[in-house]
């Protein structure tokens, strides 16, 4: 799905424009997500001008028959990082489900110095999320004022089980920094049918319990409440989901008394066999079209009960699933340029996307590969070399499906690239 602008062209912030929820044909990608734009930051554009000027010498080189030039002191601008496969719930929806609780550690001292080389290297964001829960990892607090203490911005995925860990951290966070608990639900009842927790006593009312004093522990955190929408006839595997999009409204409103700052609908996402996370219905379109409207139903009722500055978000894969233009996401180039730019460290190793997180076919290296920074630069290069996305990803709605196109026209074109950044600073460098 290649841009609309120009090759030549660095100022257009993404070839992601598409009608939103609500059928705004103007409304583009959910503004975190729109990857191009943040990448035309003055932080973040050098290292876009080096990745781009490496590419283009090197497929002159290959078209030449010369020797291949060497990939620039480049590390990833922003990292998933799974802390740990250790998790205290058995969600029926976990897309990581057969890497969880593994033998697999992390040894905290290399992989804080992974952490270091490459922040020497452009690092500018941390994700704390994944195959496991992080805030599980013994030194989890700890290791959020490590990030911290490198002027990384940290955000975290949670399952909200250890609201007293992050409360311990809250006072580590700075603007822009968030938390975001997946919950899924909005009665304790439909909660525990879900996830299923370790703690049997653990209810929705208790983790919720724990926002306002991480507000007021630190104003600043935004905290975020995640909502997977699930349907009859989901599955993970031979496992039946639990529906509950008869909870969003629910679920709205409890975020918004209970202090967060937004709430955000996506859509679930099941694993091919391969293990490419994809985005399927699986339906048919009028059995489709019938969830959709009750999704667009419990979205509108939900804008209308929560406060005035709390937000109703609908994720990218939601807004193209809903206006039907999701498989235009899974039309790849060839080169996933973003497996450069952003990175998923975990027990299990190095892998070029949160999307073939514990893929064999897409592992860099080992958990520590960034340790030696020049292990993972040729790594990443032998990747980026053999990882063919129109086939191993021809089935992932991708996120980074614009962003990449772009990328591509950007080596693609004859013209210079301008050095001075196209764009402003936000200081979001979530990638």
């Amino acid at each position: 799905m290649p841009s609309s602008s120009e090759p030549s062209s660095t100022a257009a912030s993404s070839a992601d424009s598409k009608p939103g929820v609500d059928g705004d044909a103007a409304t583009k990608v959910e503004r975190v997500h729109d990857f191009a734009g943040k990448l035309q930051q003055p932080s973040f554009w050098p290292k876009v001008l080096d990745y781009v000027k490496w590419q283009r010498a090197l497929r002159k080189a290959e078209a030449e028959g010369r020797a291949l030039p060497e990939m620039p002191e480049l590390a990833p601008l922003s990292i998933n990082l799974d802390l740990t496969t250790a998790c205290n719930y058995a969600c029926d929806h976990c897309i990581d489900w057969d890497i969880l609780n593994g033998r697999d550690r992390h040894e905290d001292d290399l992989l804080r110095e992974a952490i270091q080389r490459m922040a020497e290297r452009g690092l500018r964001s941390v994700i704390l999320i994944g195959g496991g829960e992080p805030t599980l990892y013994p030194r989890f607090v700890d290791f959020v004022a490590f990030l911290k203490g490198l002027d990384l911005s940290v955000s975290v995925v949670t399952n909200g089980s250890r609201g007293d860990r992050i409360l311990q951290a809250a006072p580590y966070f700075t603007k822009g920094d968030w938390v975001r608990l997946s919950l899924d639900s909005g009665s304790n009842d439909t909660f525990v049918r879900m996830h299923h927790p370790k703690q049997k006593s653990l209810t929705l009312d208790e983790i919720c319990s724990w926002i306002p004093k991480i507000k007021a522990a630190n104003p600043d955190l935004s905290l975020g409440f995640s909502f997977v929408i699930t349907w009859v006839g989901g599955s993970r595997g031979e496992v039946k989901v639990v529906e509950n999009i008869h909870e969003m409204v629910a679920a709205a409103k409890r975020a918004s008394d209970a202090s967060f700052d937004y709430i955000s609908f996506k859509p679930f996402l099941e694993r091919q066999e391969d293990g490419s996370e994809v985005l399927d219905p699986a339906k048919t379109e009028a059995e489709l079209q019938a969830v959709l409207a009750r999704i667009q139903a419990n979205i509108d009722e939900a804008r209308r009960v929560v406060r005035p500055d709390f937000k109703v978000l609908a994720s990218t894969n939601l807004r193209v699933l809903m206006t039907g233009t999701w498989r235009d996401y899974t039309n790849q180039p060839k080169v996933c340029h973003m497996q450069m730019l952003r990175q998923v460290v975990t027990p299990l190793g190095t892998f070029n996307c949160p999307a073939h997180r514990g893929v064999a076919k897409a592992k860099l290296g080992d958990k520590d590969l960034w340790a030696v920074a020049a292990a993972g630069q040729h790594d990443t290069s032998r990747v980026l070399r053999d990882f063919d996305a129109t086939v191993e990803c021809g089935e992932v709605t991708c996120l980074y499906n614009g962003t990449n196109w772009w990328l591509e026209e950007l080596v693609s074109a004859s013209s210079e690239l301008p050095e001075e950044a196209p764009g402003t600073e936000s200081r979001d460098w979530f990638l």
